[in-house]
């Protein structure tokens, strides 16, 4: 890791770090992964997300999400819940993902987050402020695990002038067939495409709204990007990225974190995530990995 990391980025927008974790750290976020679909909410209170149907994209009208800016919160995957509420699948196939303050709230993914290896690599990006604004742990699981849509990070987390990197990590292998991450390289010099807010409007039910309809990009401008277990994918805010629904038999599991520059850079007032008293914006370079 040196200064290329940061040439990469500002050349292509992404930039593969591999070896970035041990197999068997990998395997302590795989396993508090697991633990958390041994305790999923009842019925009456899972929250499906998907990027796909709108109209089934509760967390745009569900305040829960709002409120997950500081807490360890859990969203199933459309497939795996019945018209009903029930669950269609095992519960340990069921979850979308779990946010978005494990950085801070979870000593497992805690620990990870502000390793050296992730402090190295703010250091040579150049951040003189960073702090880590979200976390997720991402299942994909084989066979429910949806489709995510064609997107820019900083259409949900917009800052200005200095855009978010992602952190995308691979604890399993990810390949072509069970969801690997696809992106447009270049596409980062494109501008900022469309942004999720905080509905100016408050009789409307709707609390977030996007404020453009999305933009369309040809499938040809995607490349994949296959990795093995331990691999970091570090995402400049403005590359278009996606991953296709998983209908192998294997799962694959990720964690990802957004970390921004605080010095001399605005986050977005009108961001859906804001800090959060049990979740505040806390610099890199001096929280501990251990509470």
């Amino acid at each position: 890791m040196h200064d290329t990391i940061r040439n990469q980025i500002e050349q292509d927008g992404y930039a593969v770090l591999e070896e970035f974790l041990h197999p068997a750290e990998c395997d302590d976020m795989l396993q508090a992964g697991l633990e958390f679909t041994k305790n999923i909410p009842g019925k009456e209170e899972r929250i499906i997300f998907t990027t796909v149907d709108t109209v089934k994209n509760s967390q745009l009208k569900d305040d829960y999400f709002l409120k997950s800016n500081e807490n360890i919160s859990y969203f199933f995957e459309d497939a795996a819940i019945g018209a009903d509420g029930e669950l269609t699948v095992d519960p340990s196939l069921s979850l979308n993902k779990v946010g978005h303050a494990l950085h801070l709230q979870h000593p497992i993914f805690r620990c990870y987050t502000y390793c050296d290896r992730v402090q190295q690599v703010c250091r040579e990006l150049a951040f003189k402020d960073p702090a880590v604004v979200q976390s997720m742990y991402i299942y994909k699981n084989p066979g429910v695990g949806g489709e995510v849509t064609p997107h820019q990070d900083i259409t949900y987390l917009h800052t200005d002038p200095v855009p978010p990197i992602g952190f995308w990590i691979a604890l399993e292998d990810a390949t072509i067939q069970n969801g690997c991450l696809w992106v447009v390289p270049g596409s980062h010099k494109s501008g900022v495409h469309r942004r999720l807010i905080r509905n100016p409007d408050k009789s409307s039910k709707d609390l977030l709204i996007y404020d453009r309809p999305a933009p369309i990009y040809p499938s040809s401008s995607f490349i994949p990007l296959p990795v093995s277990k331990g691999t970091c994918i570090l995402l400049h805010g403005n590359v278009v990225h996606r991953s296709a629904h998983n209908k192998s038999d294997k799962s694959r599991h990720a964690y990802t974190f957004h970390v921004v520059e605080r010095d001399n850079n605005k986050y977005s007032e009108d961001n859906w995530l804001q800090e959060g008293e049990k979740a505040p914006f806390v610099n890199m370079y001096k929280t501990r990995q251990i509470v």
